[in-house]
């Protein structure tokens, strides 16, 4: 039976960086299972084996958190002392723009990486289908980050 009452002298003694770390490490692994899951049963998405599988998932997540943080450096720089609807309107397109961008970028990325062990086809050159399976994959992360959080 499992005491759900169980302390250890590790609970709630993370670092920052054991956090970081392991919000990381989910977060590669969701990916992962989200890539294989869309190689098994979606046309548009094909990954020649697990390594490669794992290793874009590694690549995507990477490429994104540093697309993220451009993102988060460009407001910063334009939008900081804006004020307004229209501010708040140019900070919400540029936002979109540079992550639409970004995701371009990775597709390509992922092509200089990896040719044709890994593909994304259909409309527009796969990019419908990289987007698809991004939005996926935040979408799953963002599912179990909730669910962690209530269970505290």
């Amino acid at each position: 039976m499992v005491n759900e009452n169980f302390e250890s002298e590790y609970i709630g003694s993370f670092t920052r960086r054991q956090q970081i770390f392991m919000r990381y490490v989910l977060a590669i692994l969701i990916d992962l299972t989200v890539l294989n899951l869309l190689n098994q049963y979606w046309d548009y998405v094909y990954i020649e084996t697990f390594t490669i599988s794992l290793l874009a998932a590694i690549l995507i997540q990477v490429l994104m958190q540093a697309s993220l943080k451009i993102e988060h450096i460009v407001a910063e720089y334009f939008f900081k002392d804006k004020v307004g609807k229209i501010a708040k309107v140019q900070r919400v397109l540029t936002a979109w723009f540079i992550i639409f961008i970004s995701k371009v970028a990775i597709i390509h990325a992922i092509s200089l990486f990896f040719g044709d062990s890994v593909v994304f086809s259909g409309p527009v050159h796969g990019v419908v289908a990289f987007i698809v399976s991004v939005i996926v994959m935040i979408v799953v992360e963002q599912i179990i980050v909730r669910t962690y959080h209530k269970l505290a």
